[in-house]
């Protein structure tokens, strides 16, 4: 299992939530997504590292932009 946190700016509600959400549980091996809407961090286990391209395809996809990603698996 890995686990990676991601800052995604621009969400300002709920469906904000649910669009990125949906749209990384869609990636291939993706288990869960906690979205955090207050501090921007998007942190997702999936069953190996995920590549950061296809993690920021998905959330411009939603209509949001991947500010970062801090490399933190735990």
């Amino acid at each position: 299992m890995s686990q990676t946190t991601y800052i995604v700016t621009g969400m300002t509600c709920g469906h904000c939530v649910d669009a990125v959400s949906g749209s990384l549980r869609a990636l291939a091996g993706v288990r869960q997504v906690d979205v955090d809407l207050a501090t921007g961090r998007v942190t997702v286990t999936s069953d190996d590292a995920l590549p950061t391209d296809e993690v920021r395809a998905a959330v411009t996809e939603a209509g949001y932009e991947l500010a970062t990603d801090n490399g933190g698996r735990s």
